[in-house]
């Protein structure tokens, strides 16, 4: 009888963990996007087409851009309402709010574009002077909050674009807080989630090396694209494709 009962006992524990195994490697259906500076969600249009054409469940969190905690707060929202895990994907400054936001146990993976990676205790304005961009466009108004000028948005900022769709983003952008870009992340996600980054090769706005630098740091699986710093607007399959893949591989941790 005792013999039994220790078989039992161990088949029982065997079932036990293949379940939990199962149950950790299901599908991660639900993908988050986070915009970045001078911008909004719409952007996001295109690689939202496709992922929604493939089955998966898309957010866009239009976040305020008041303050670092504040586009956190907005993005954590987003998370909690879908059911399941999610990747977190972020451009340009956006990459600071999922840094933060993909500490929610609900986040799988996390999809830099073009994007900032901060270490815990660095801001966007610190990782900028490490090593800045080409661009001089940015400019603060009286009030601390950013723009970019628009004499040079289609240049530095969006030179895939056509020059109508680049000046209509020039005319309609988001001006952030100042302190948005100085708040520093208290506790990075990629040191505990798998993380992939996708360089923009011709970007302006935020130097190449620079993302090579964060993404090499991150130990992020790392993808190079020959665009602008809007590459997710201009080339929407080769985005897509990396967040596909990251949600199949997350799917598997």
């Amino acid at each position: 009888m005792r013999t039994f009962n220790r078989i039992a006992s161990t088949l029982a524990v065997a079932f036990a963990a293949t379940f939990s195994h199962v149950a950790m490697a299901a599908p991660v259906n639900n993908i988050v996007l986070v915009h970045g500076f001078f911008a909004d969600g719409s952007g996001w249009q295109g690689v939202a087409n496709i992922l929604t054409r493939d089955g998966f469940n898309v957010s866009v969190v239009q976040q305020p851009e008041t303050s670092l905690a504040d586009d956190v707060q907005a993005t954590n929202r987003a998370v909690d309402a879908v059911n399941g895990n999610s990747i977190l994907v972020g451009h340009s400054y956006g990459g600071m709010v999922i840094t933060a936001a993909g500490n929610h146990p609900k986040v799988a993976g996390l999809v830099y574009v073009a994007a900032f990676q901060p270490e815990a205790g660095e801001s966007l304005s610190d990782l900028v002077k490490k090593i800045p961009p080409a661009s001089n466009a940015i400019k603060a108004t009286p009030d601390g909050h950013l723009y970019f000028d628009q004499a040079f948005f289609h240049a530095d900022f969006a030179a895939d674009l056509p020059a109508a769709d680049a000046k209509f983003m020039a005319m309609s952008q988001v001006m952030p807080a100042v302190q948005a870009a100085t708040s520093p992340v208290t506790q990075a996600a990629w040191k505990s989630k798998p993380s992939w980054a996708i360089v923009s090769a011709d970007d302006r706005t935020v130097n190449p090396e620079l993302e090579r630098f964060m993404a090499k740091r991150a130990g992020s699986k790392t993808v190079e694209i020959k665009g602008s710093h809007v590459a997710f607007i201009a080339h929407p399959e080769e985005v897509a494709k990396v967040i596909e893949q990251a949600a199949r591989m997350s799917s598997k941790e």
